[in-house]
């Protein structure tokens, strides 16, 4: 037996006996009987648009699978393909949809997400998807799981004047760049030596080192920018293989911090400017670039890339970015550019 549904556009000019016509005339060529049982359905004019939804969660229900589905459909999208990307250490499940905008699926996503607690990320189809050719994520919170002034606060002894001084730049009272002066001066007179203290002391994300891995198997370029400090991220950039690295300078004078920082600033606009500065000296448009931060910092230079990725961030960046990822697995974004726990594992398991 042989079942298959033909709609006709409310609007067409194609009419029932016309459509009767045509399926006996395939019934015919395929030495089968036809049975016609006629209805009435959602024949709703279809947009063009296109787009992948990947859906994360930690875990993914079924329910919160289905409610995803009925959101897409309520939008008058089409889901023409259901694929598990993942099945651990979370859930990823990419939906293929046609027939609605990218940018109203993404809006009434959002509401469902947060309402279910799922992670949702709609982007547009096509080859563009697969186009990405530059990875640029911010350090502190996301490629690491420290704040690198917090490492050498501790050694300094002066971790409550440097949180008292983070709370005033979170209420407003201080922008980055004074945050930043007022931080390091706390340092001054401490030996440059606790540096290869402090870079034993960094803990990498999880998922990181497949993250990298997998993107450089792939012929990706990877780099990070950071409010940080060079101290840290020459290492990360040595032992990670990254292509680029930029960060703040802590200036040393006789072995000595002196509680300043030199050459420019890597602030919220400067993150921007170096990920323009990276993908250029890579030979890689804007569109095919990816960034991915936590921090209102990192606002520009997520909204400057072709895909911003908000990574465990506050509700103002995952509002603002194109998507968000609130899992603690930096890796689940290979999810977001379509590919699979079972590619990478594949990929790893191969001898090079």
């Amino acid at each position: 037996m042989l079942c298959a549904l033909v709609t006709s556009p409310t609007a067409g000019g194609t009419t029932a006996g016309d459509l009767r016509a045509t399926v006996h005339s395939w019934a015919d060529s395929l030495k089968l009987q036809a049975e016609i049982i006629s209805g009435t359905g959602d024949n709703r004019p279809r947009g063009d648009g296109r787009s992948h939804v990947t859906v994360l969660g930690h875990p993914l229900t079924a329910e919160s699978t289905a409610a995803i589905a009925a959101t897409i459909t309520s939008t008058g999208g089409n889901i023409d393909r259901i694929f598990r990307l993942a099945k651990y250490p979370v859930t990823a499940v990419e939906f293929a949809v046609s027939g609605t905008g990218t940018e109203e699926l993404r809006t009434a996503l959002a509401t469902e997400a947060a309402e279910i607690g799922v992670d949702v990320a709609v982007v547009s189809a096509g080859l563009s998807r697969r186009a990405q050719r530059l990875v640029v994520m911010d350090v502190d919170s996301t490629l690491i799981q420290d704040e690198v002034i917090e490492l050498f606060a501790a050694h300094a002894g002066c971790e409550d004047e440097v949180a008292e001084v983070t709370e005033r730049a979170m209420r407003g009272e201080l922008d980055f760049e004074q945050s930043l002066h007022a931080r390091v001066a706390l340092l001054a007179g401490l030996d440059a030596s606790v540096v290869d203290k402090v870079r034993a002391e960094v803990r990498l994300t999880p998922g990181a080192r497949t993250l990298i891995r997998t993107l450089k198997r792939l012929g990706y370029q990877v780099g990070v920018v950071s409010g940080g400090f060079t101290q840290v991220t020459d290492d990360l950039k040595e032992r990670l293989g990254l292509d680029f690295a930029s960060a703040n300078t802590l200036e040393v004078v006789d072995g000595k911090f002196t509680g300043r920082v030199v050459g420019d600033v890597v602030d919220r606009a400067g993150k921007a400017r170096l990920l323009r500065s990276f993908a250029e000296q890579a030979g890689v448009p804007l569109a095919q670039t990816v960034a991915i931060g936590d921090g209102a910092n990192d606002l520009d230079m997520l909204n400057t890339a072709g895909l911003g990725v908000a990574f465990n961030a506050k509700p103002v960046v995952r509002e603002a970015a194109h998507t968000a990822v609130n899992v603690p697995f930096l890796d689940t974004v290979l999810y977001l550019l379509g590919i699979t726990r079972e590619e990478v594992e594949a990929a790893d398991g191969l001898v090079d």
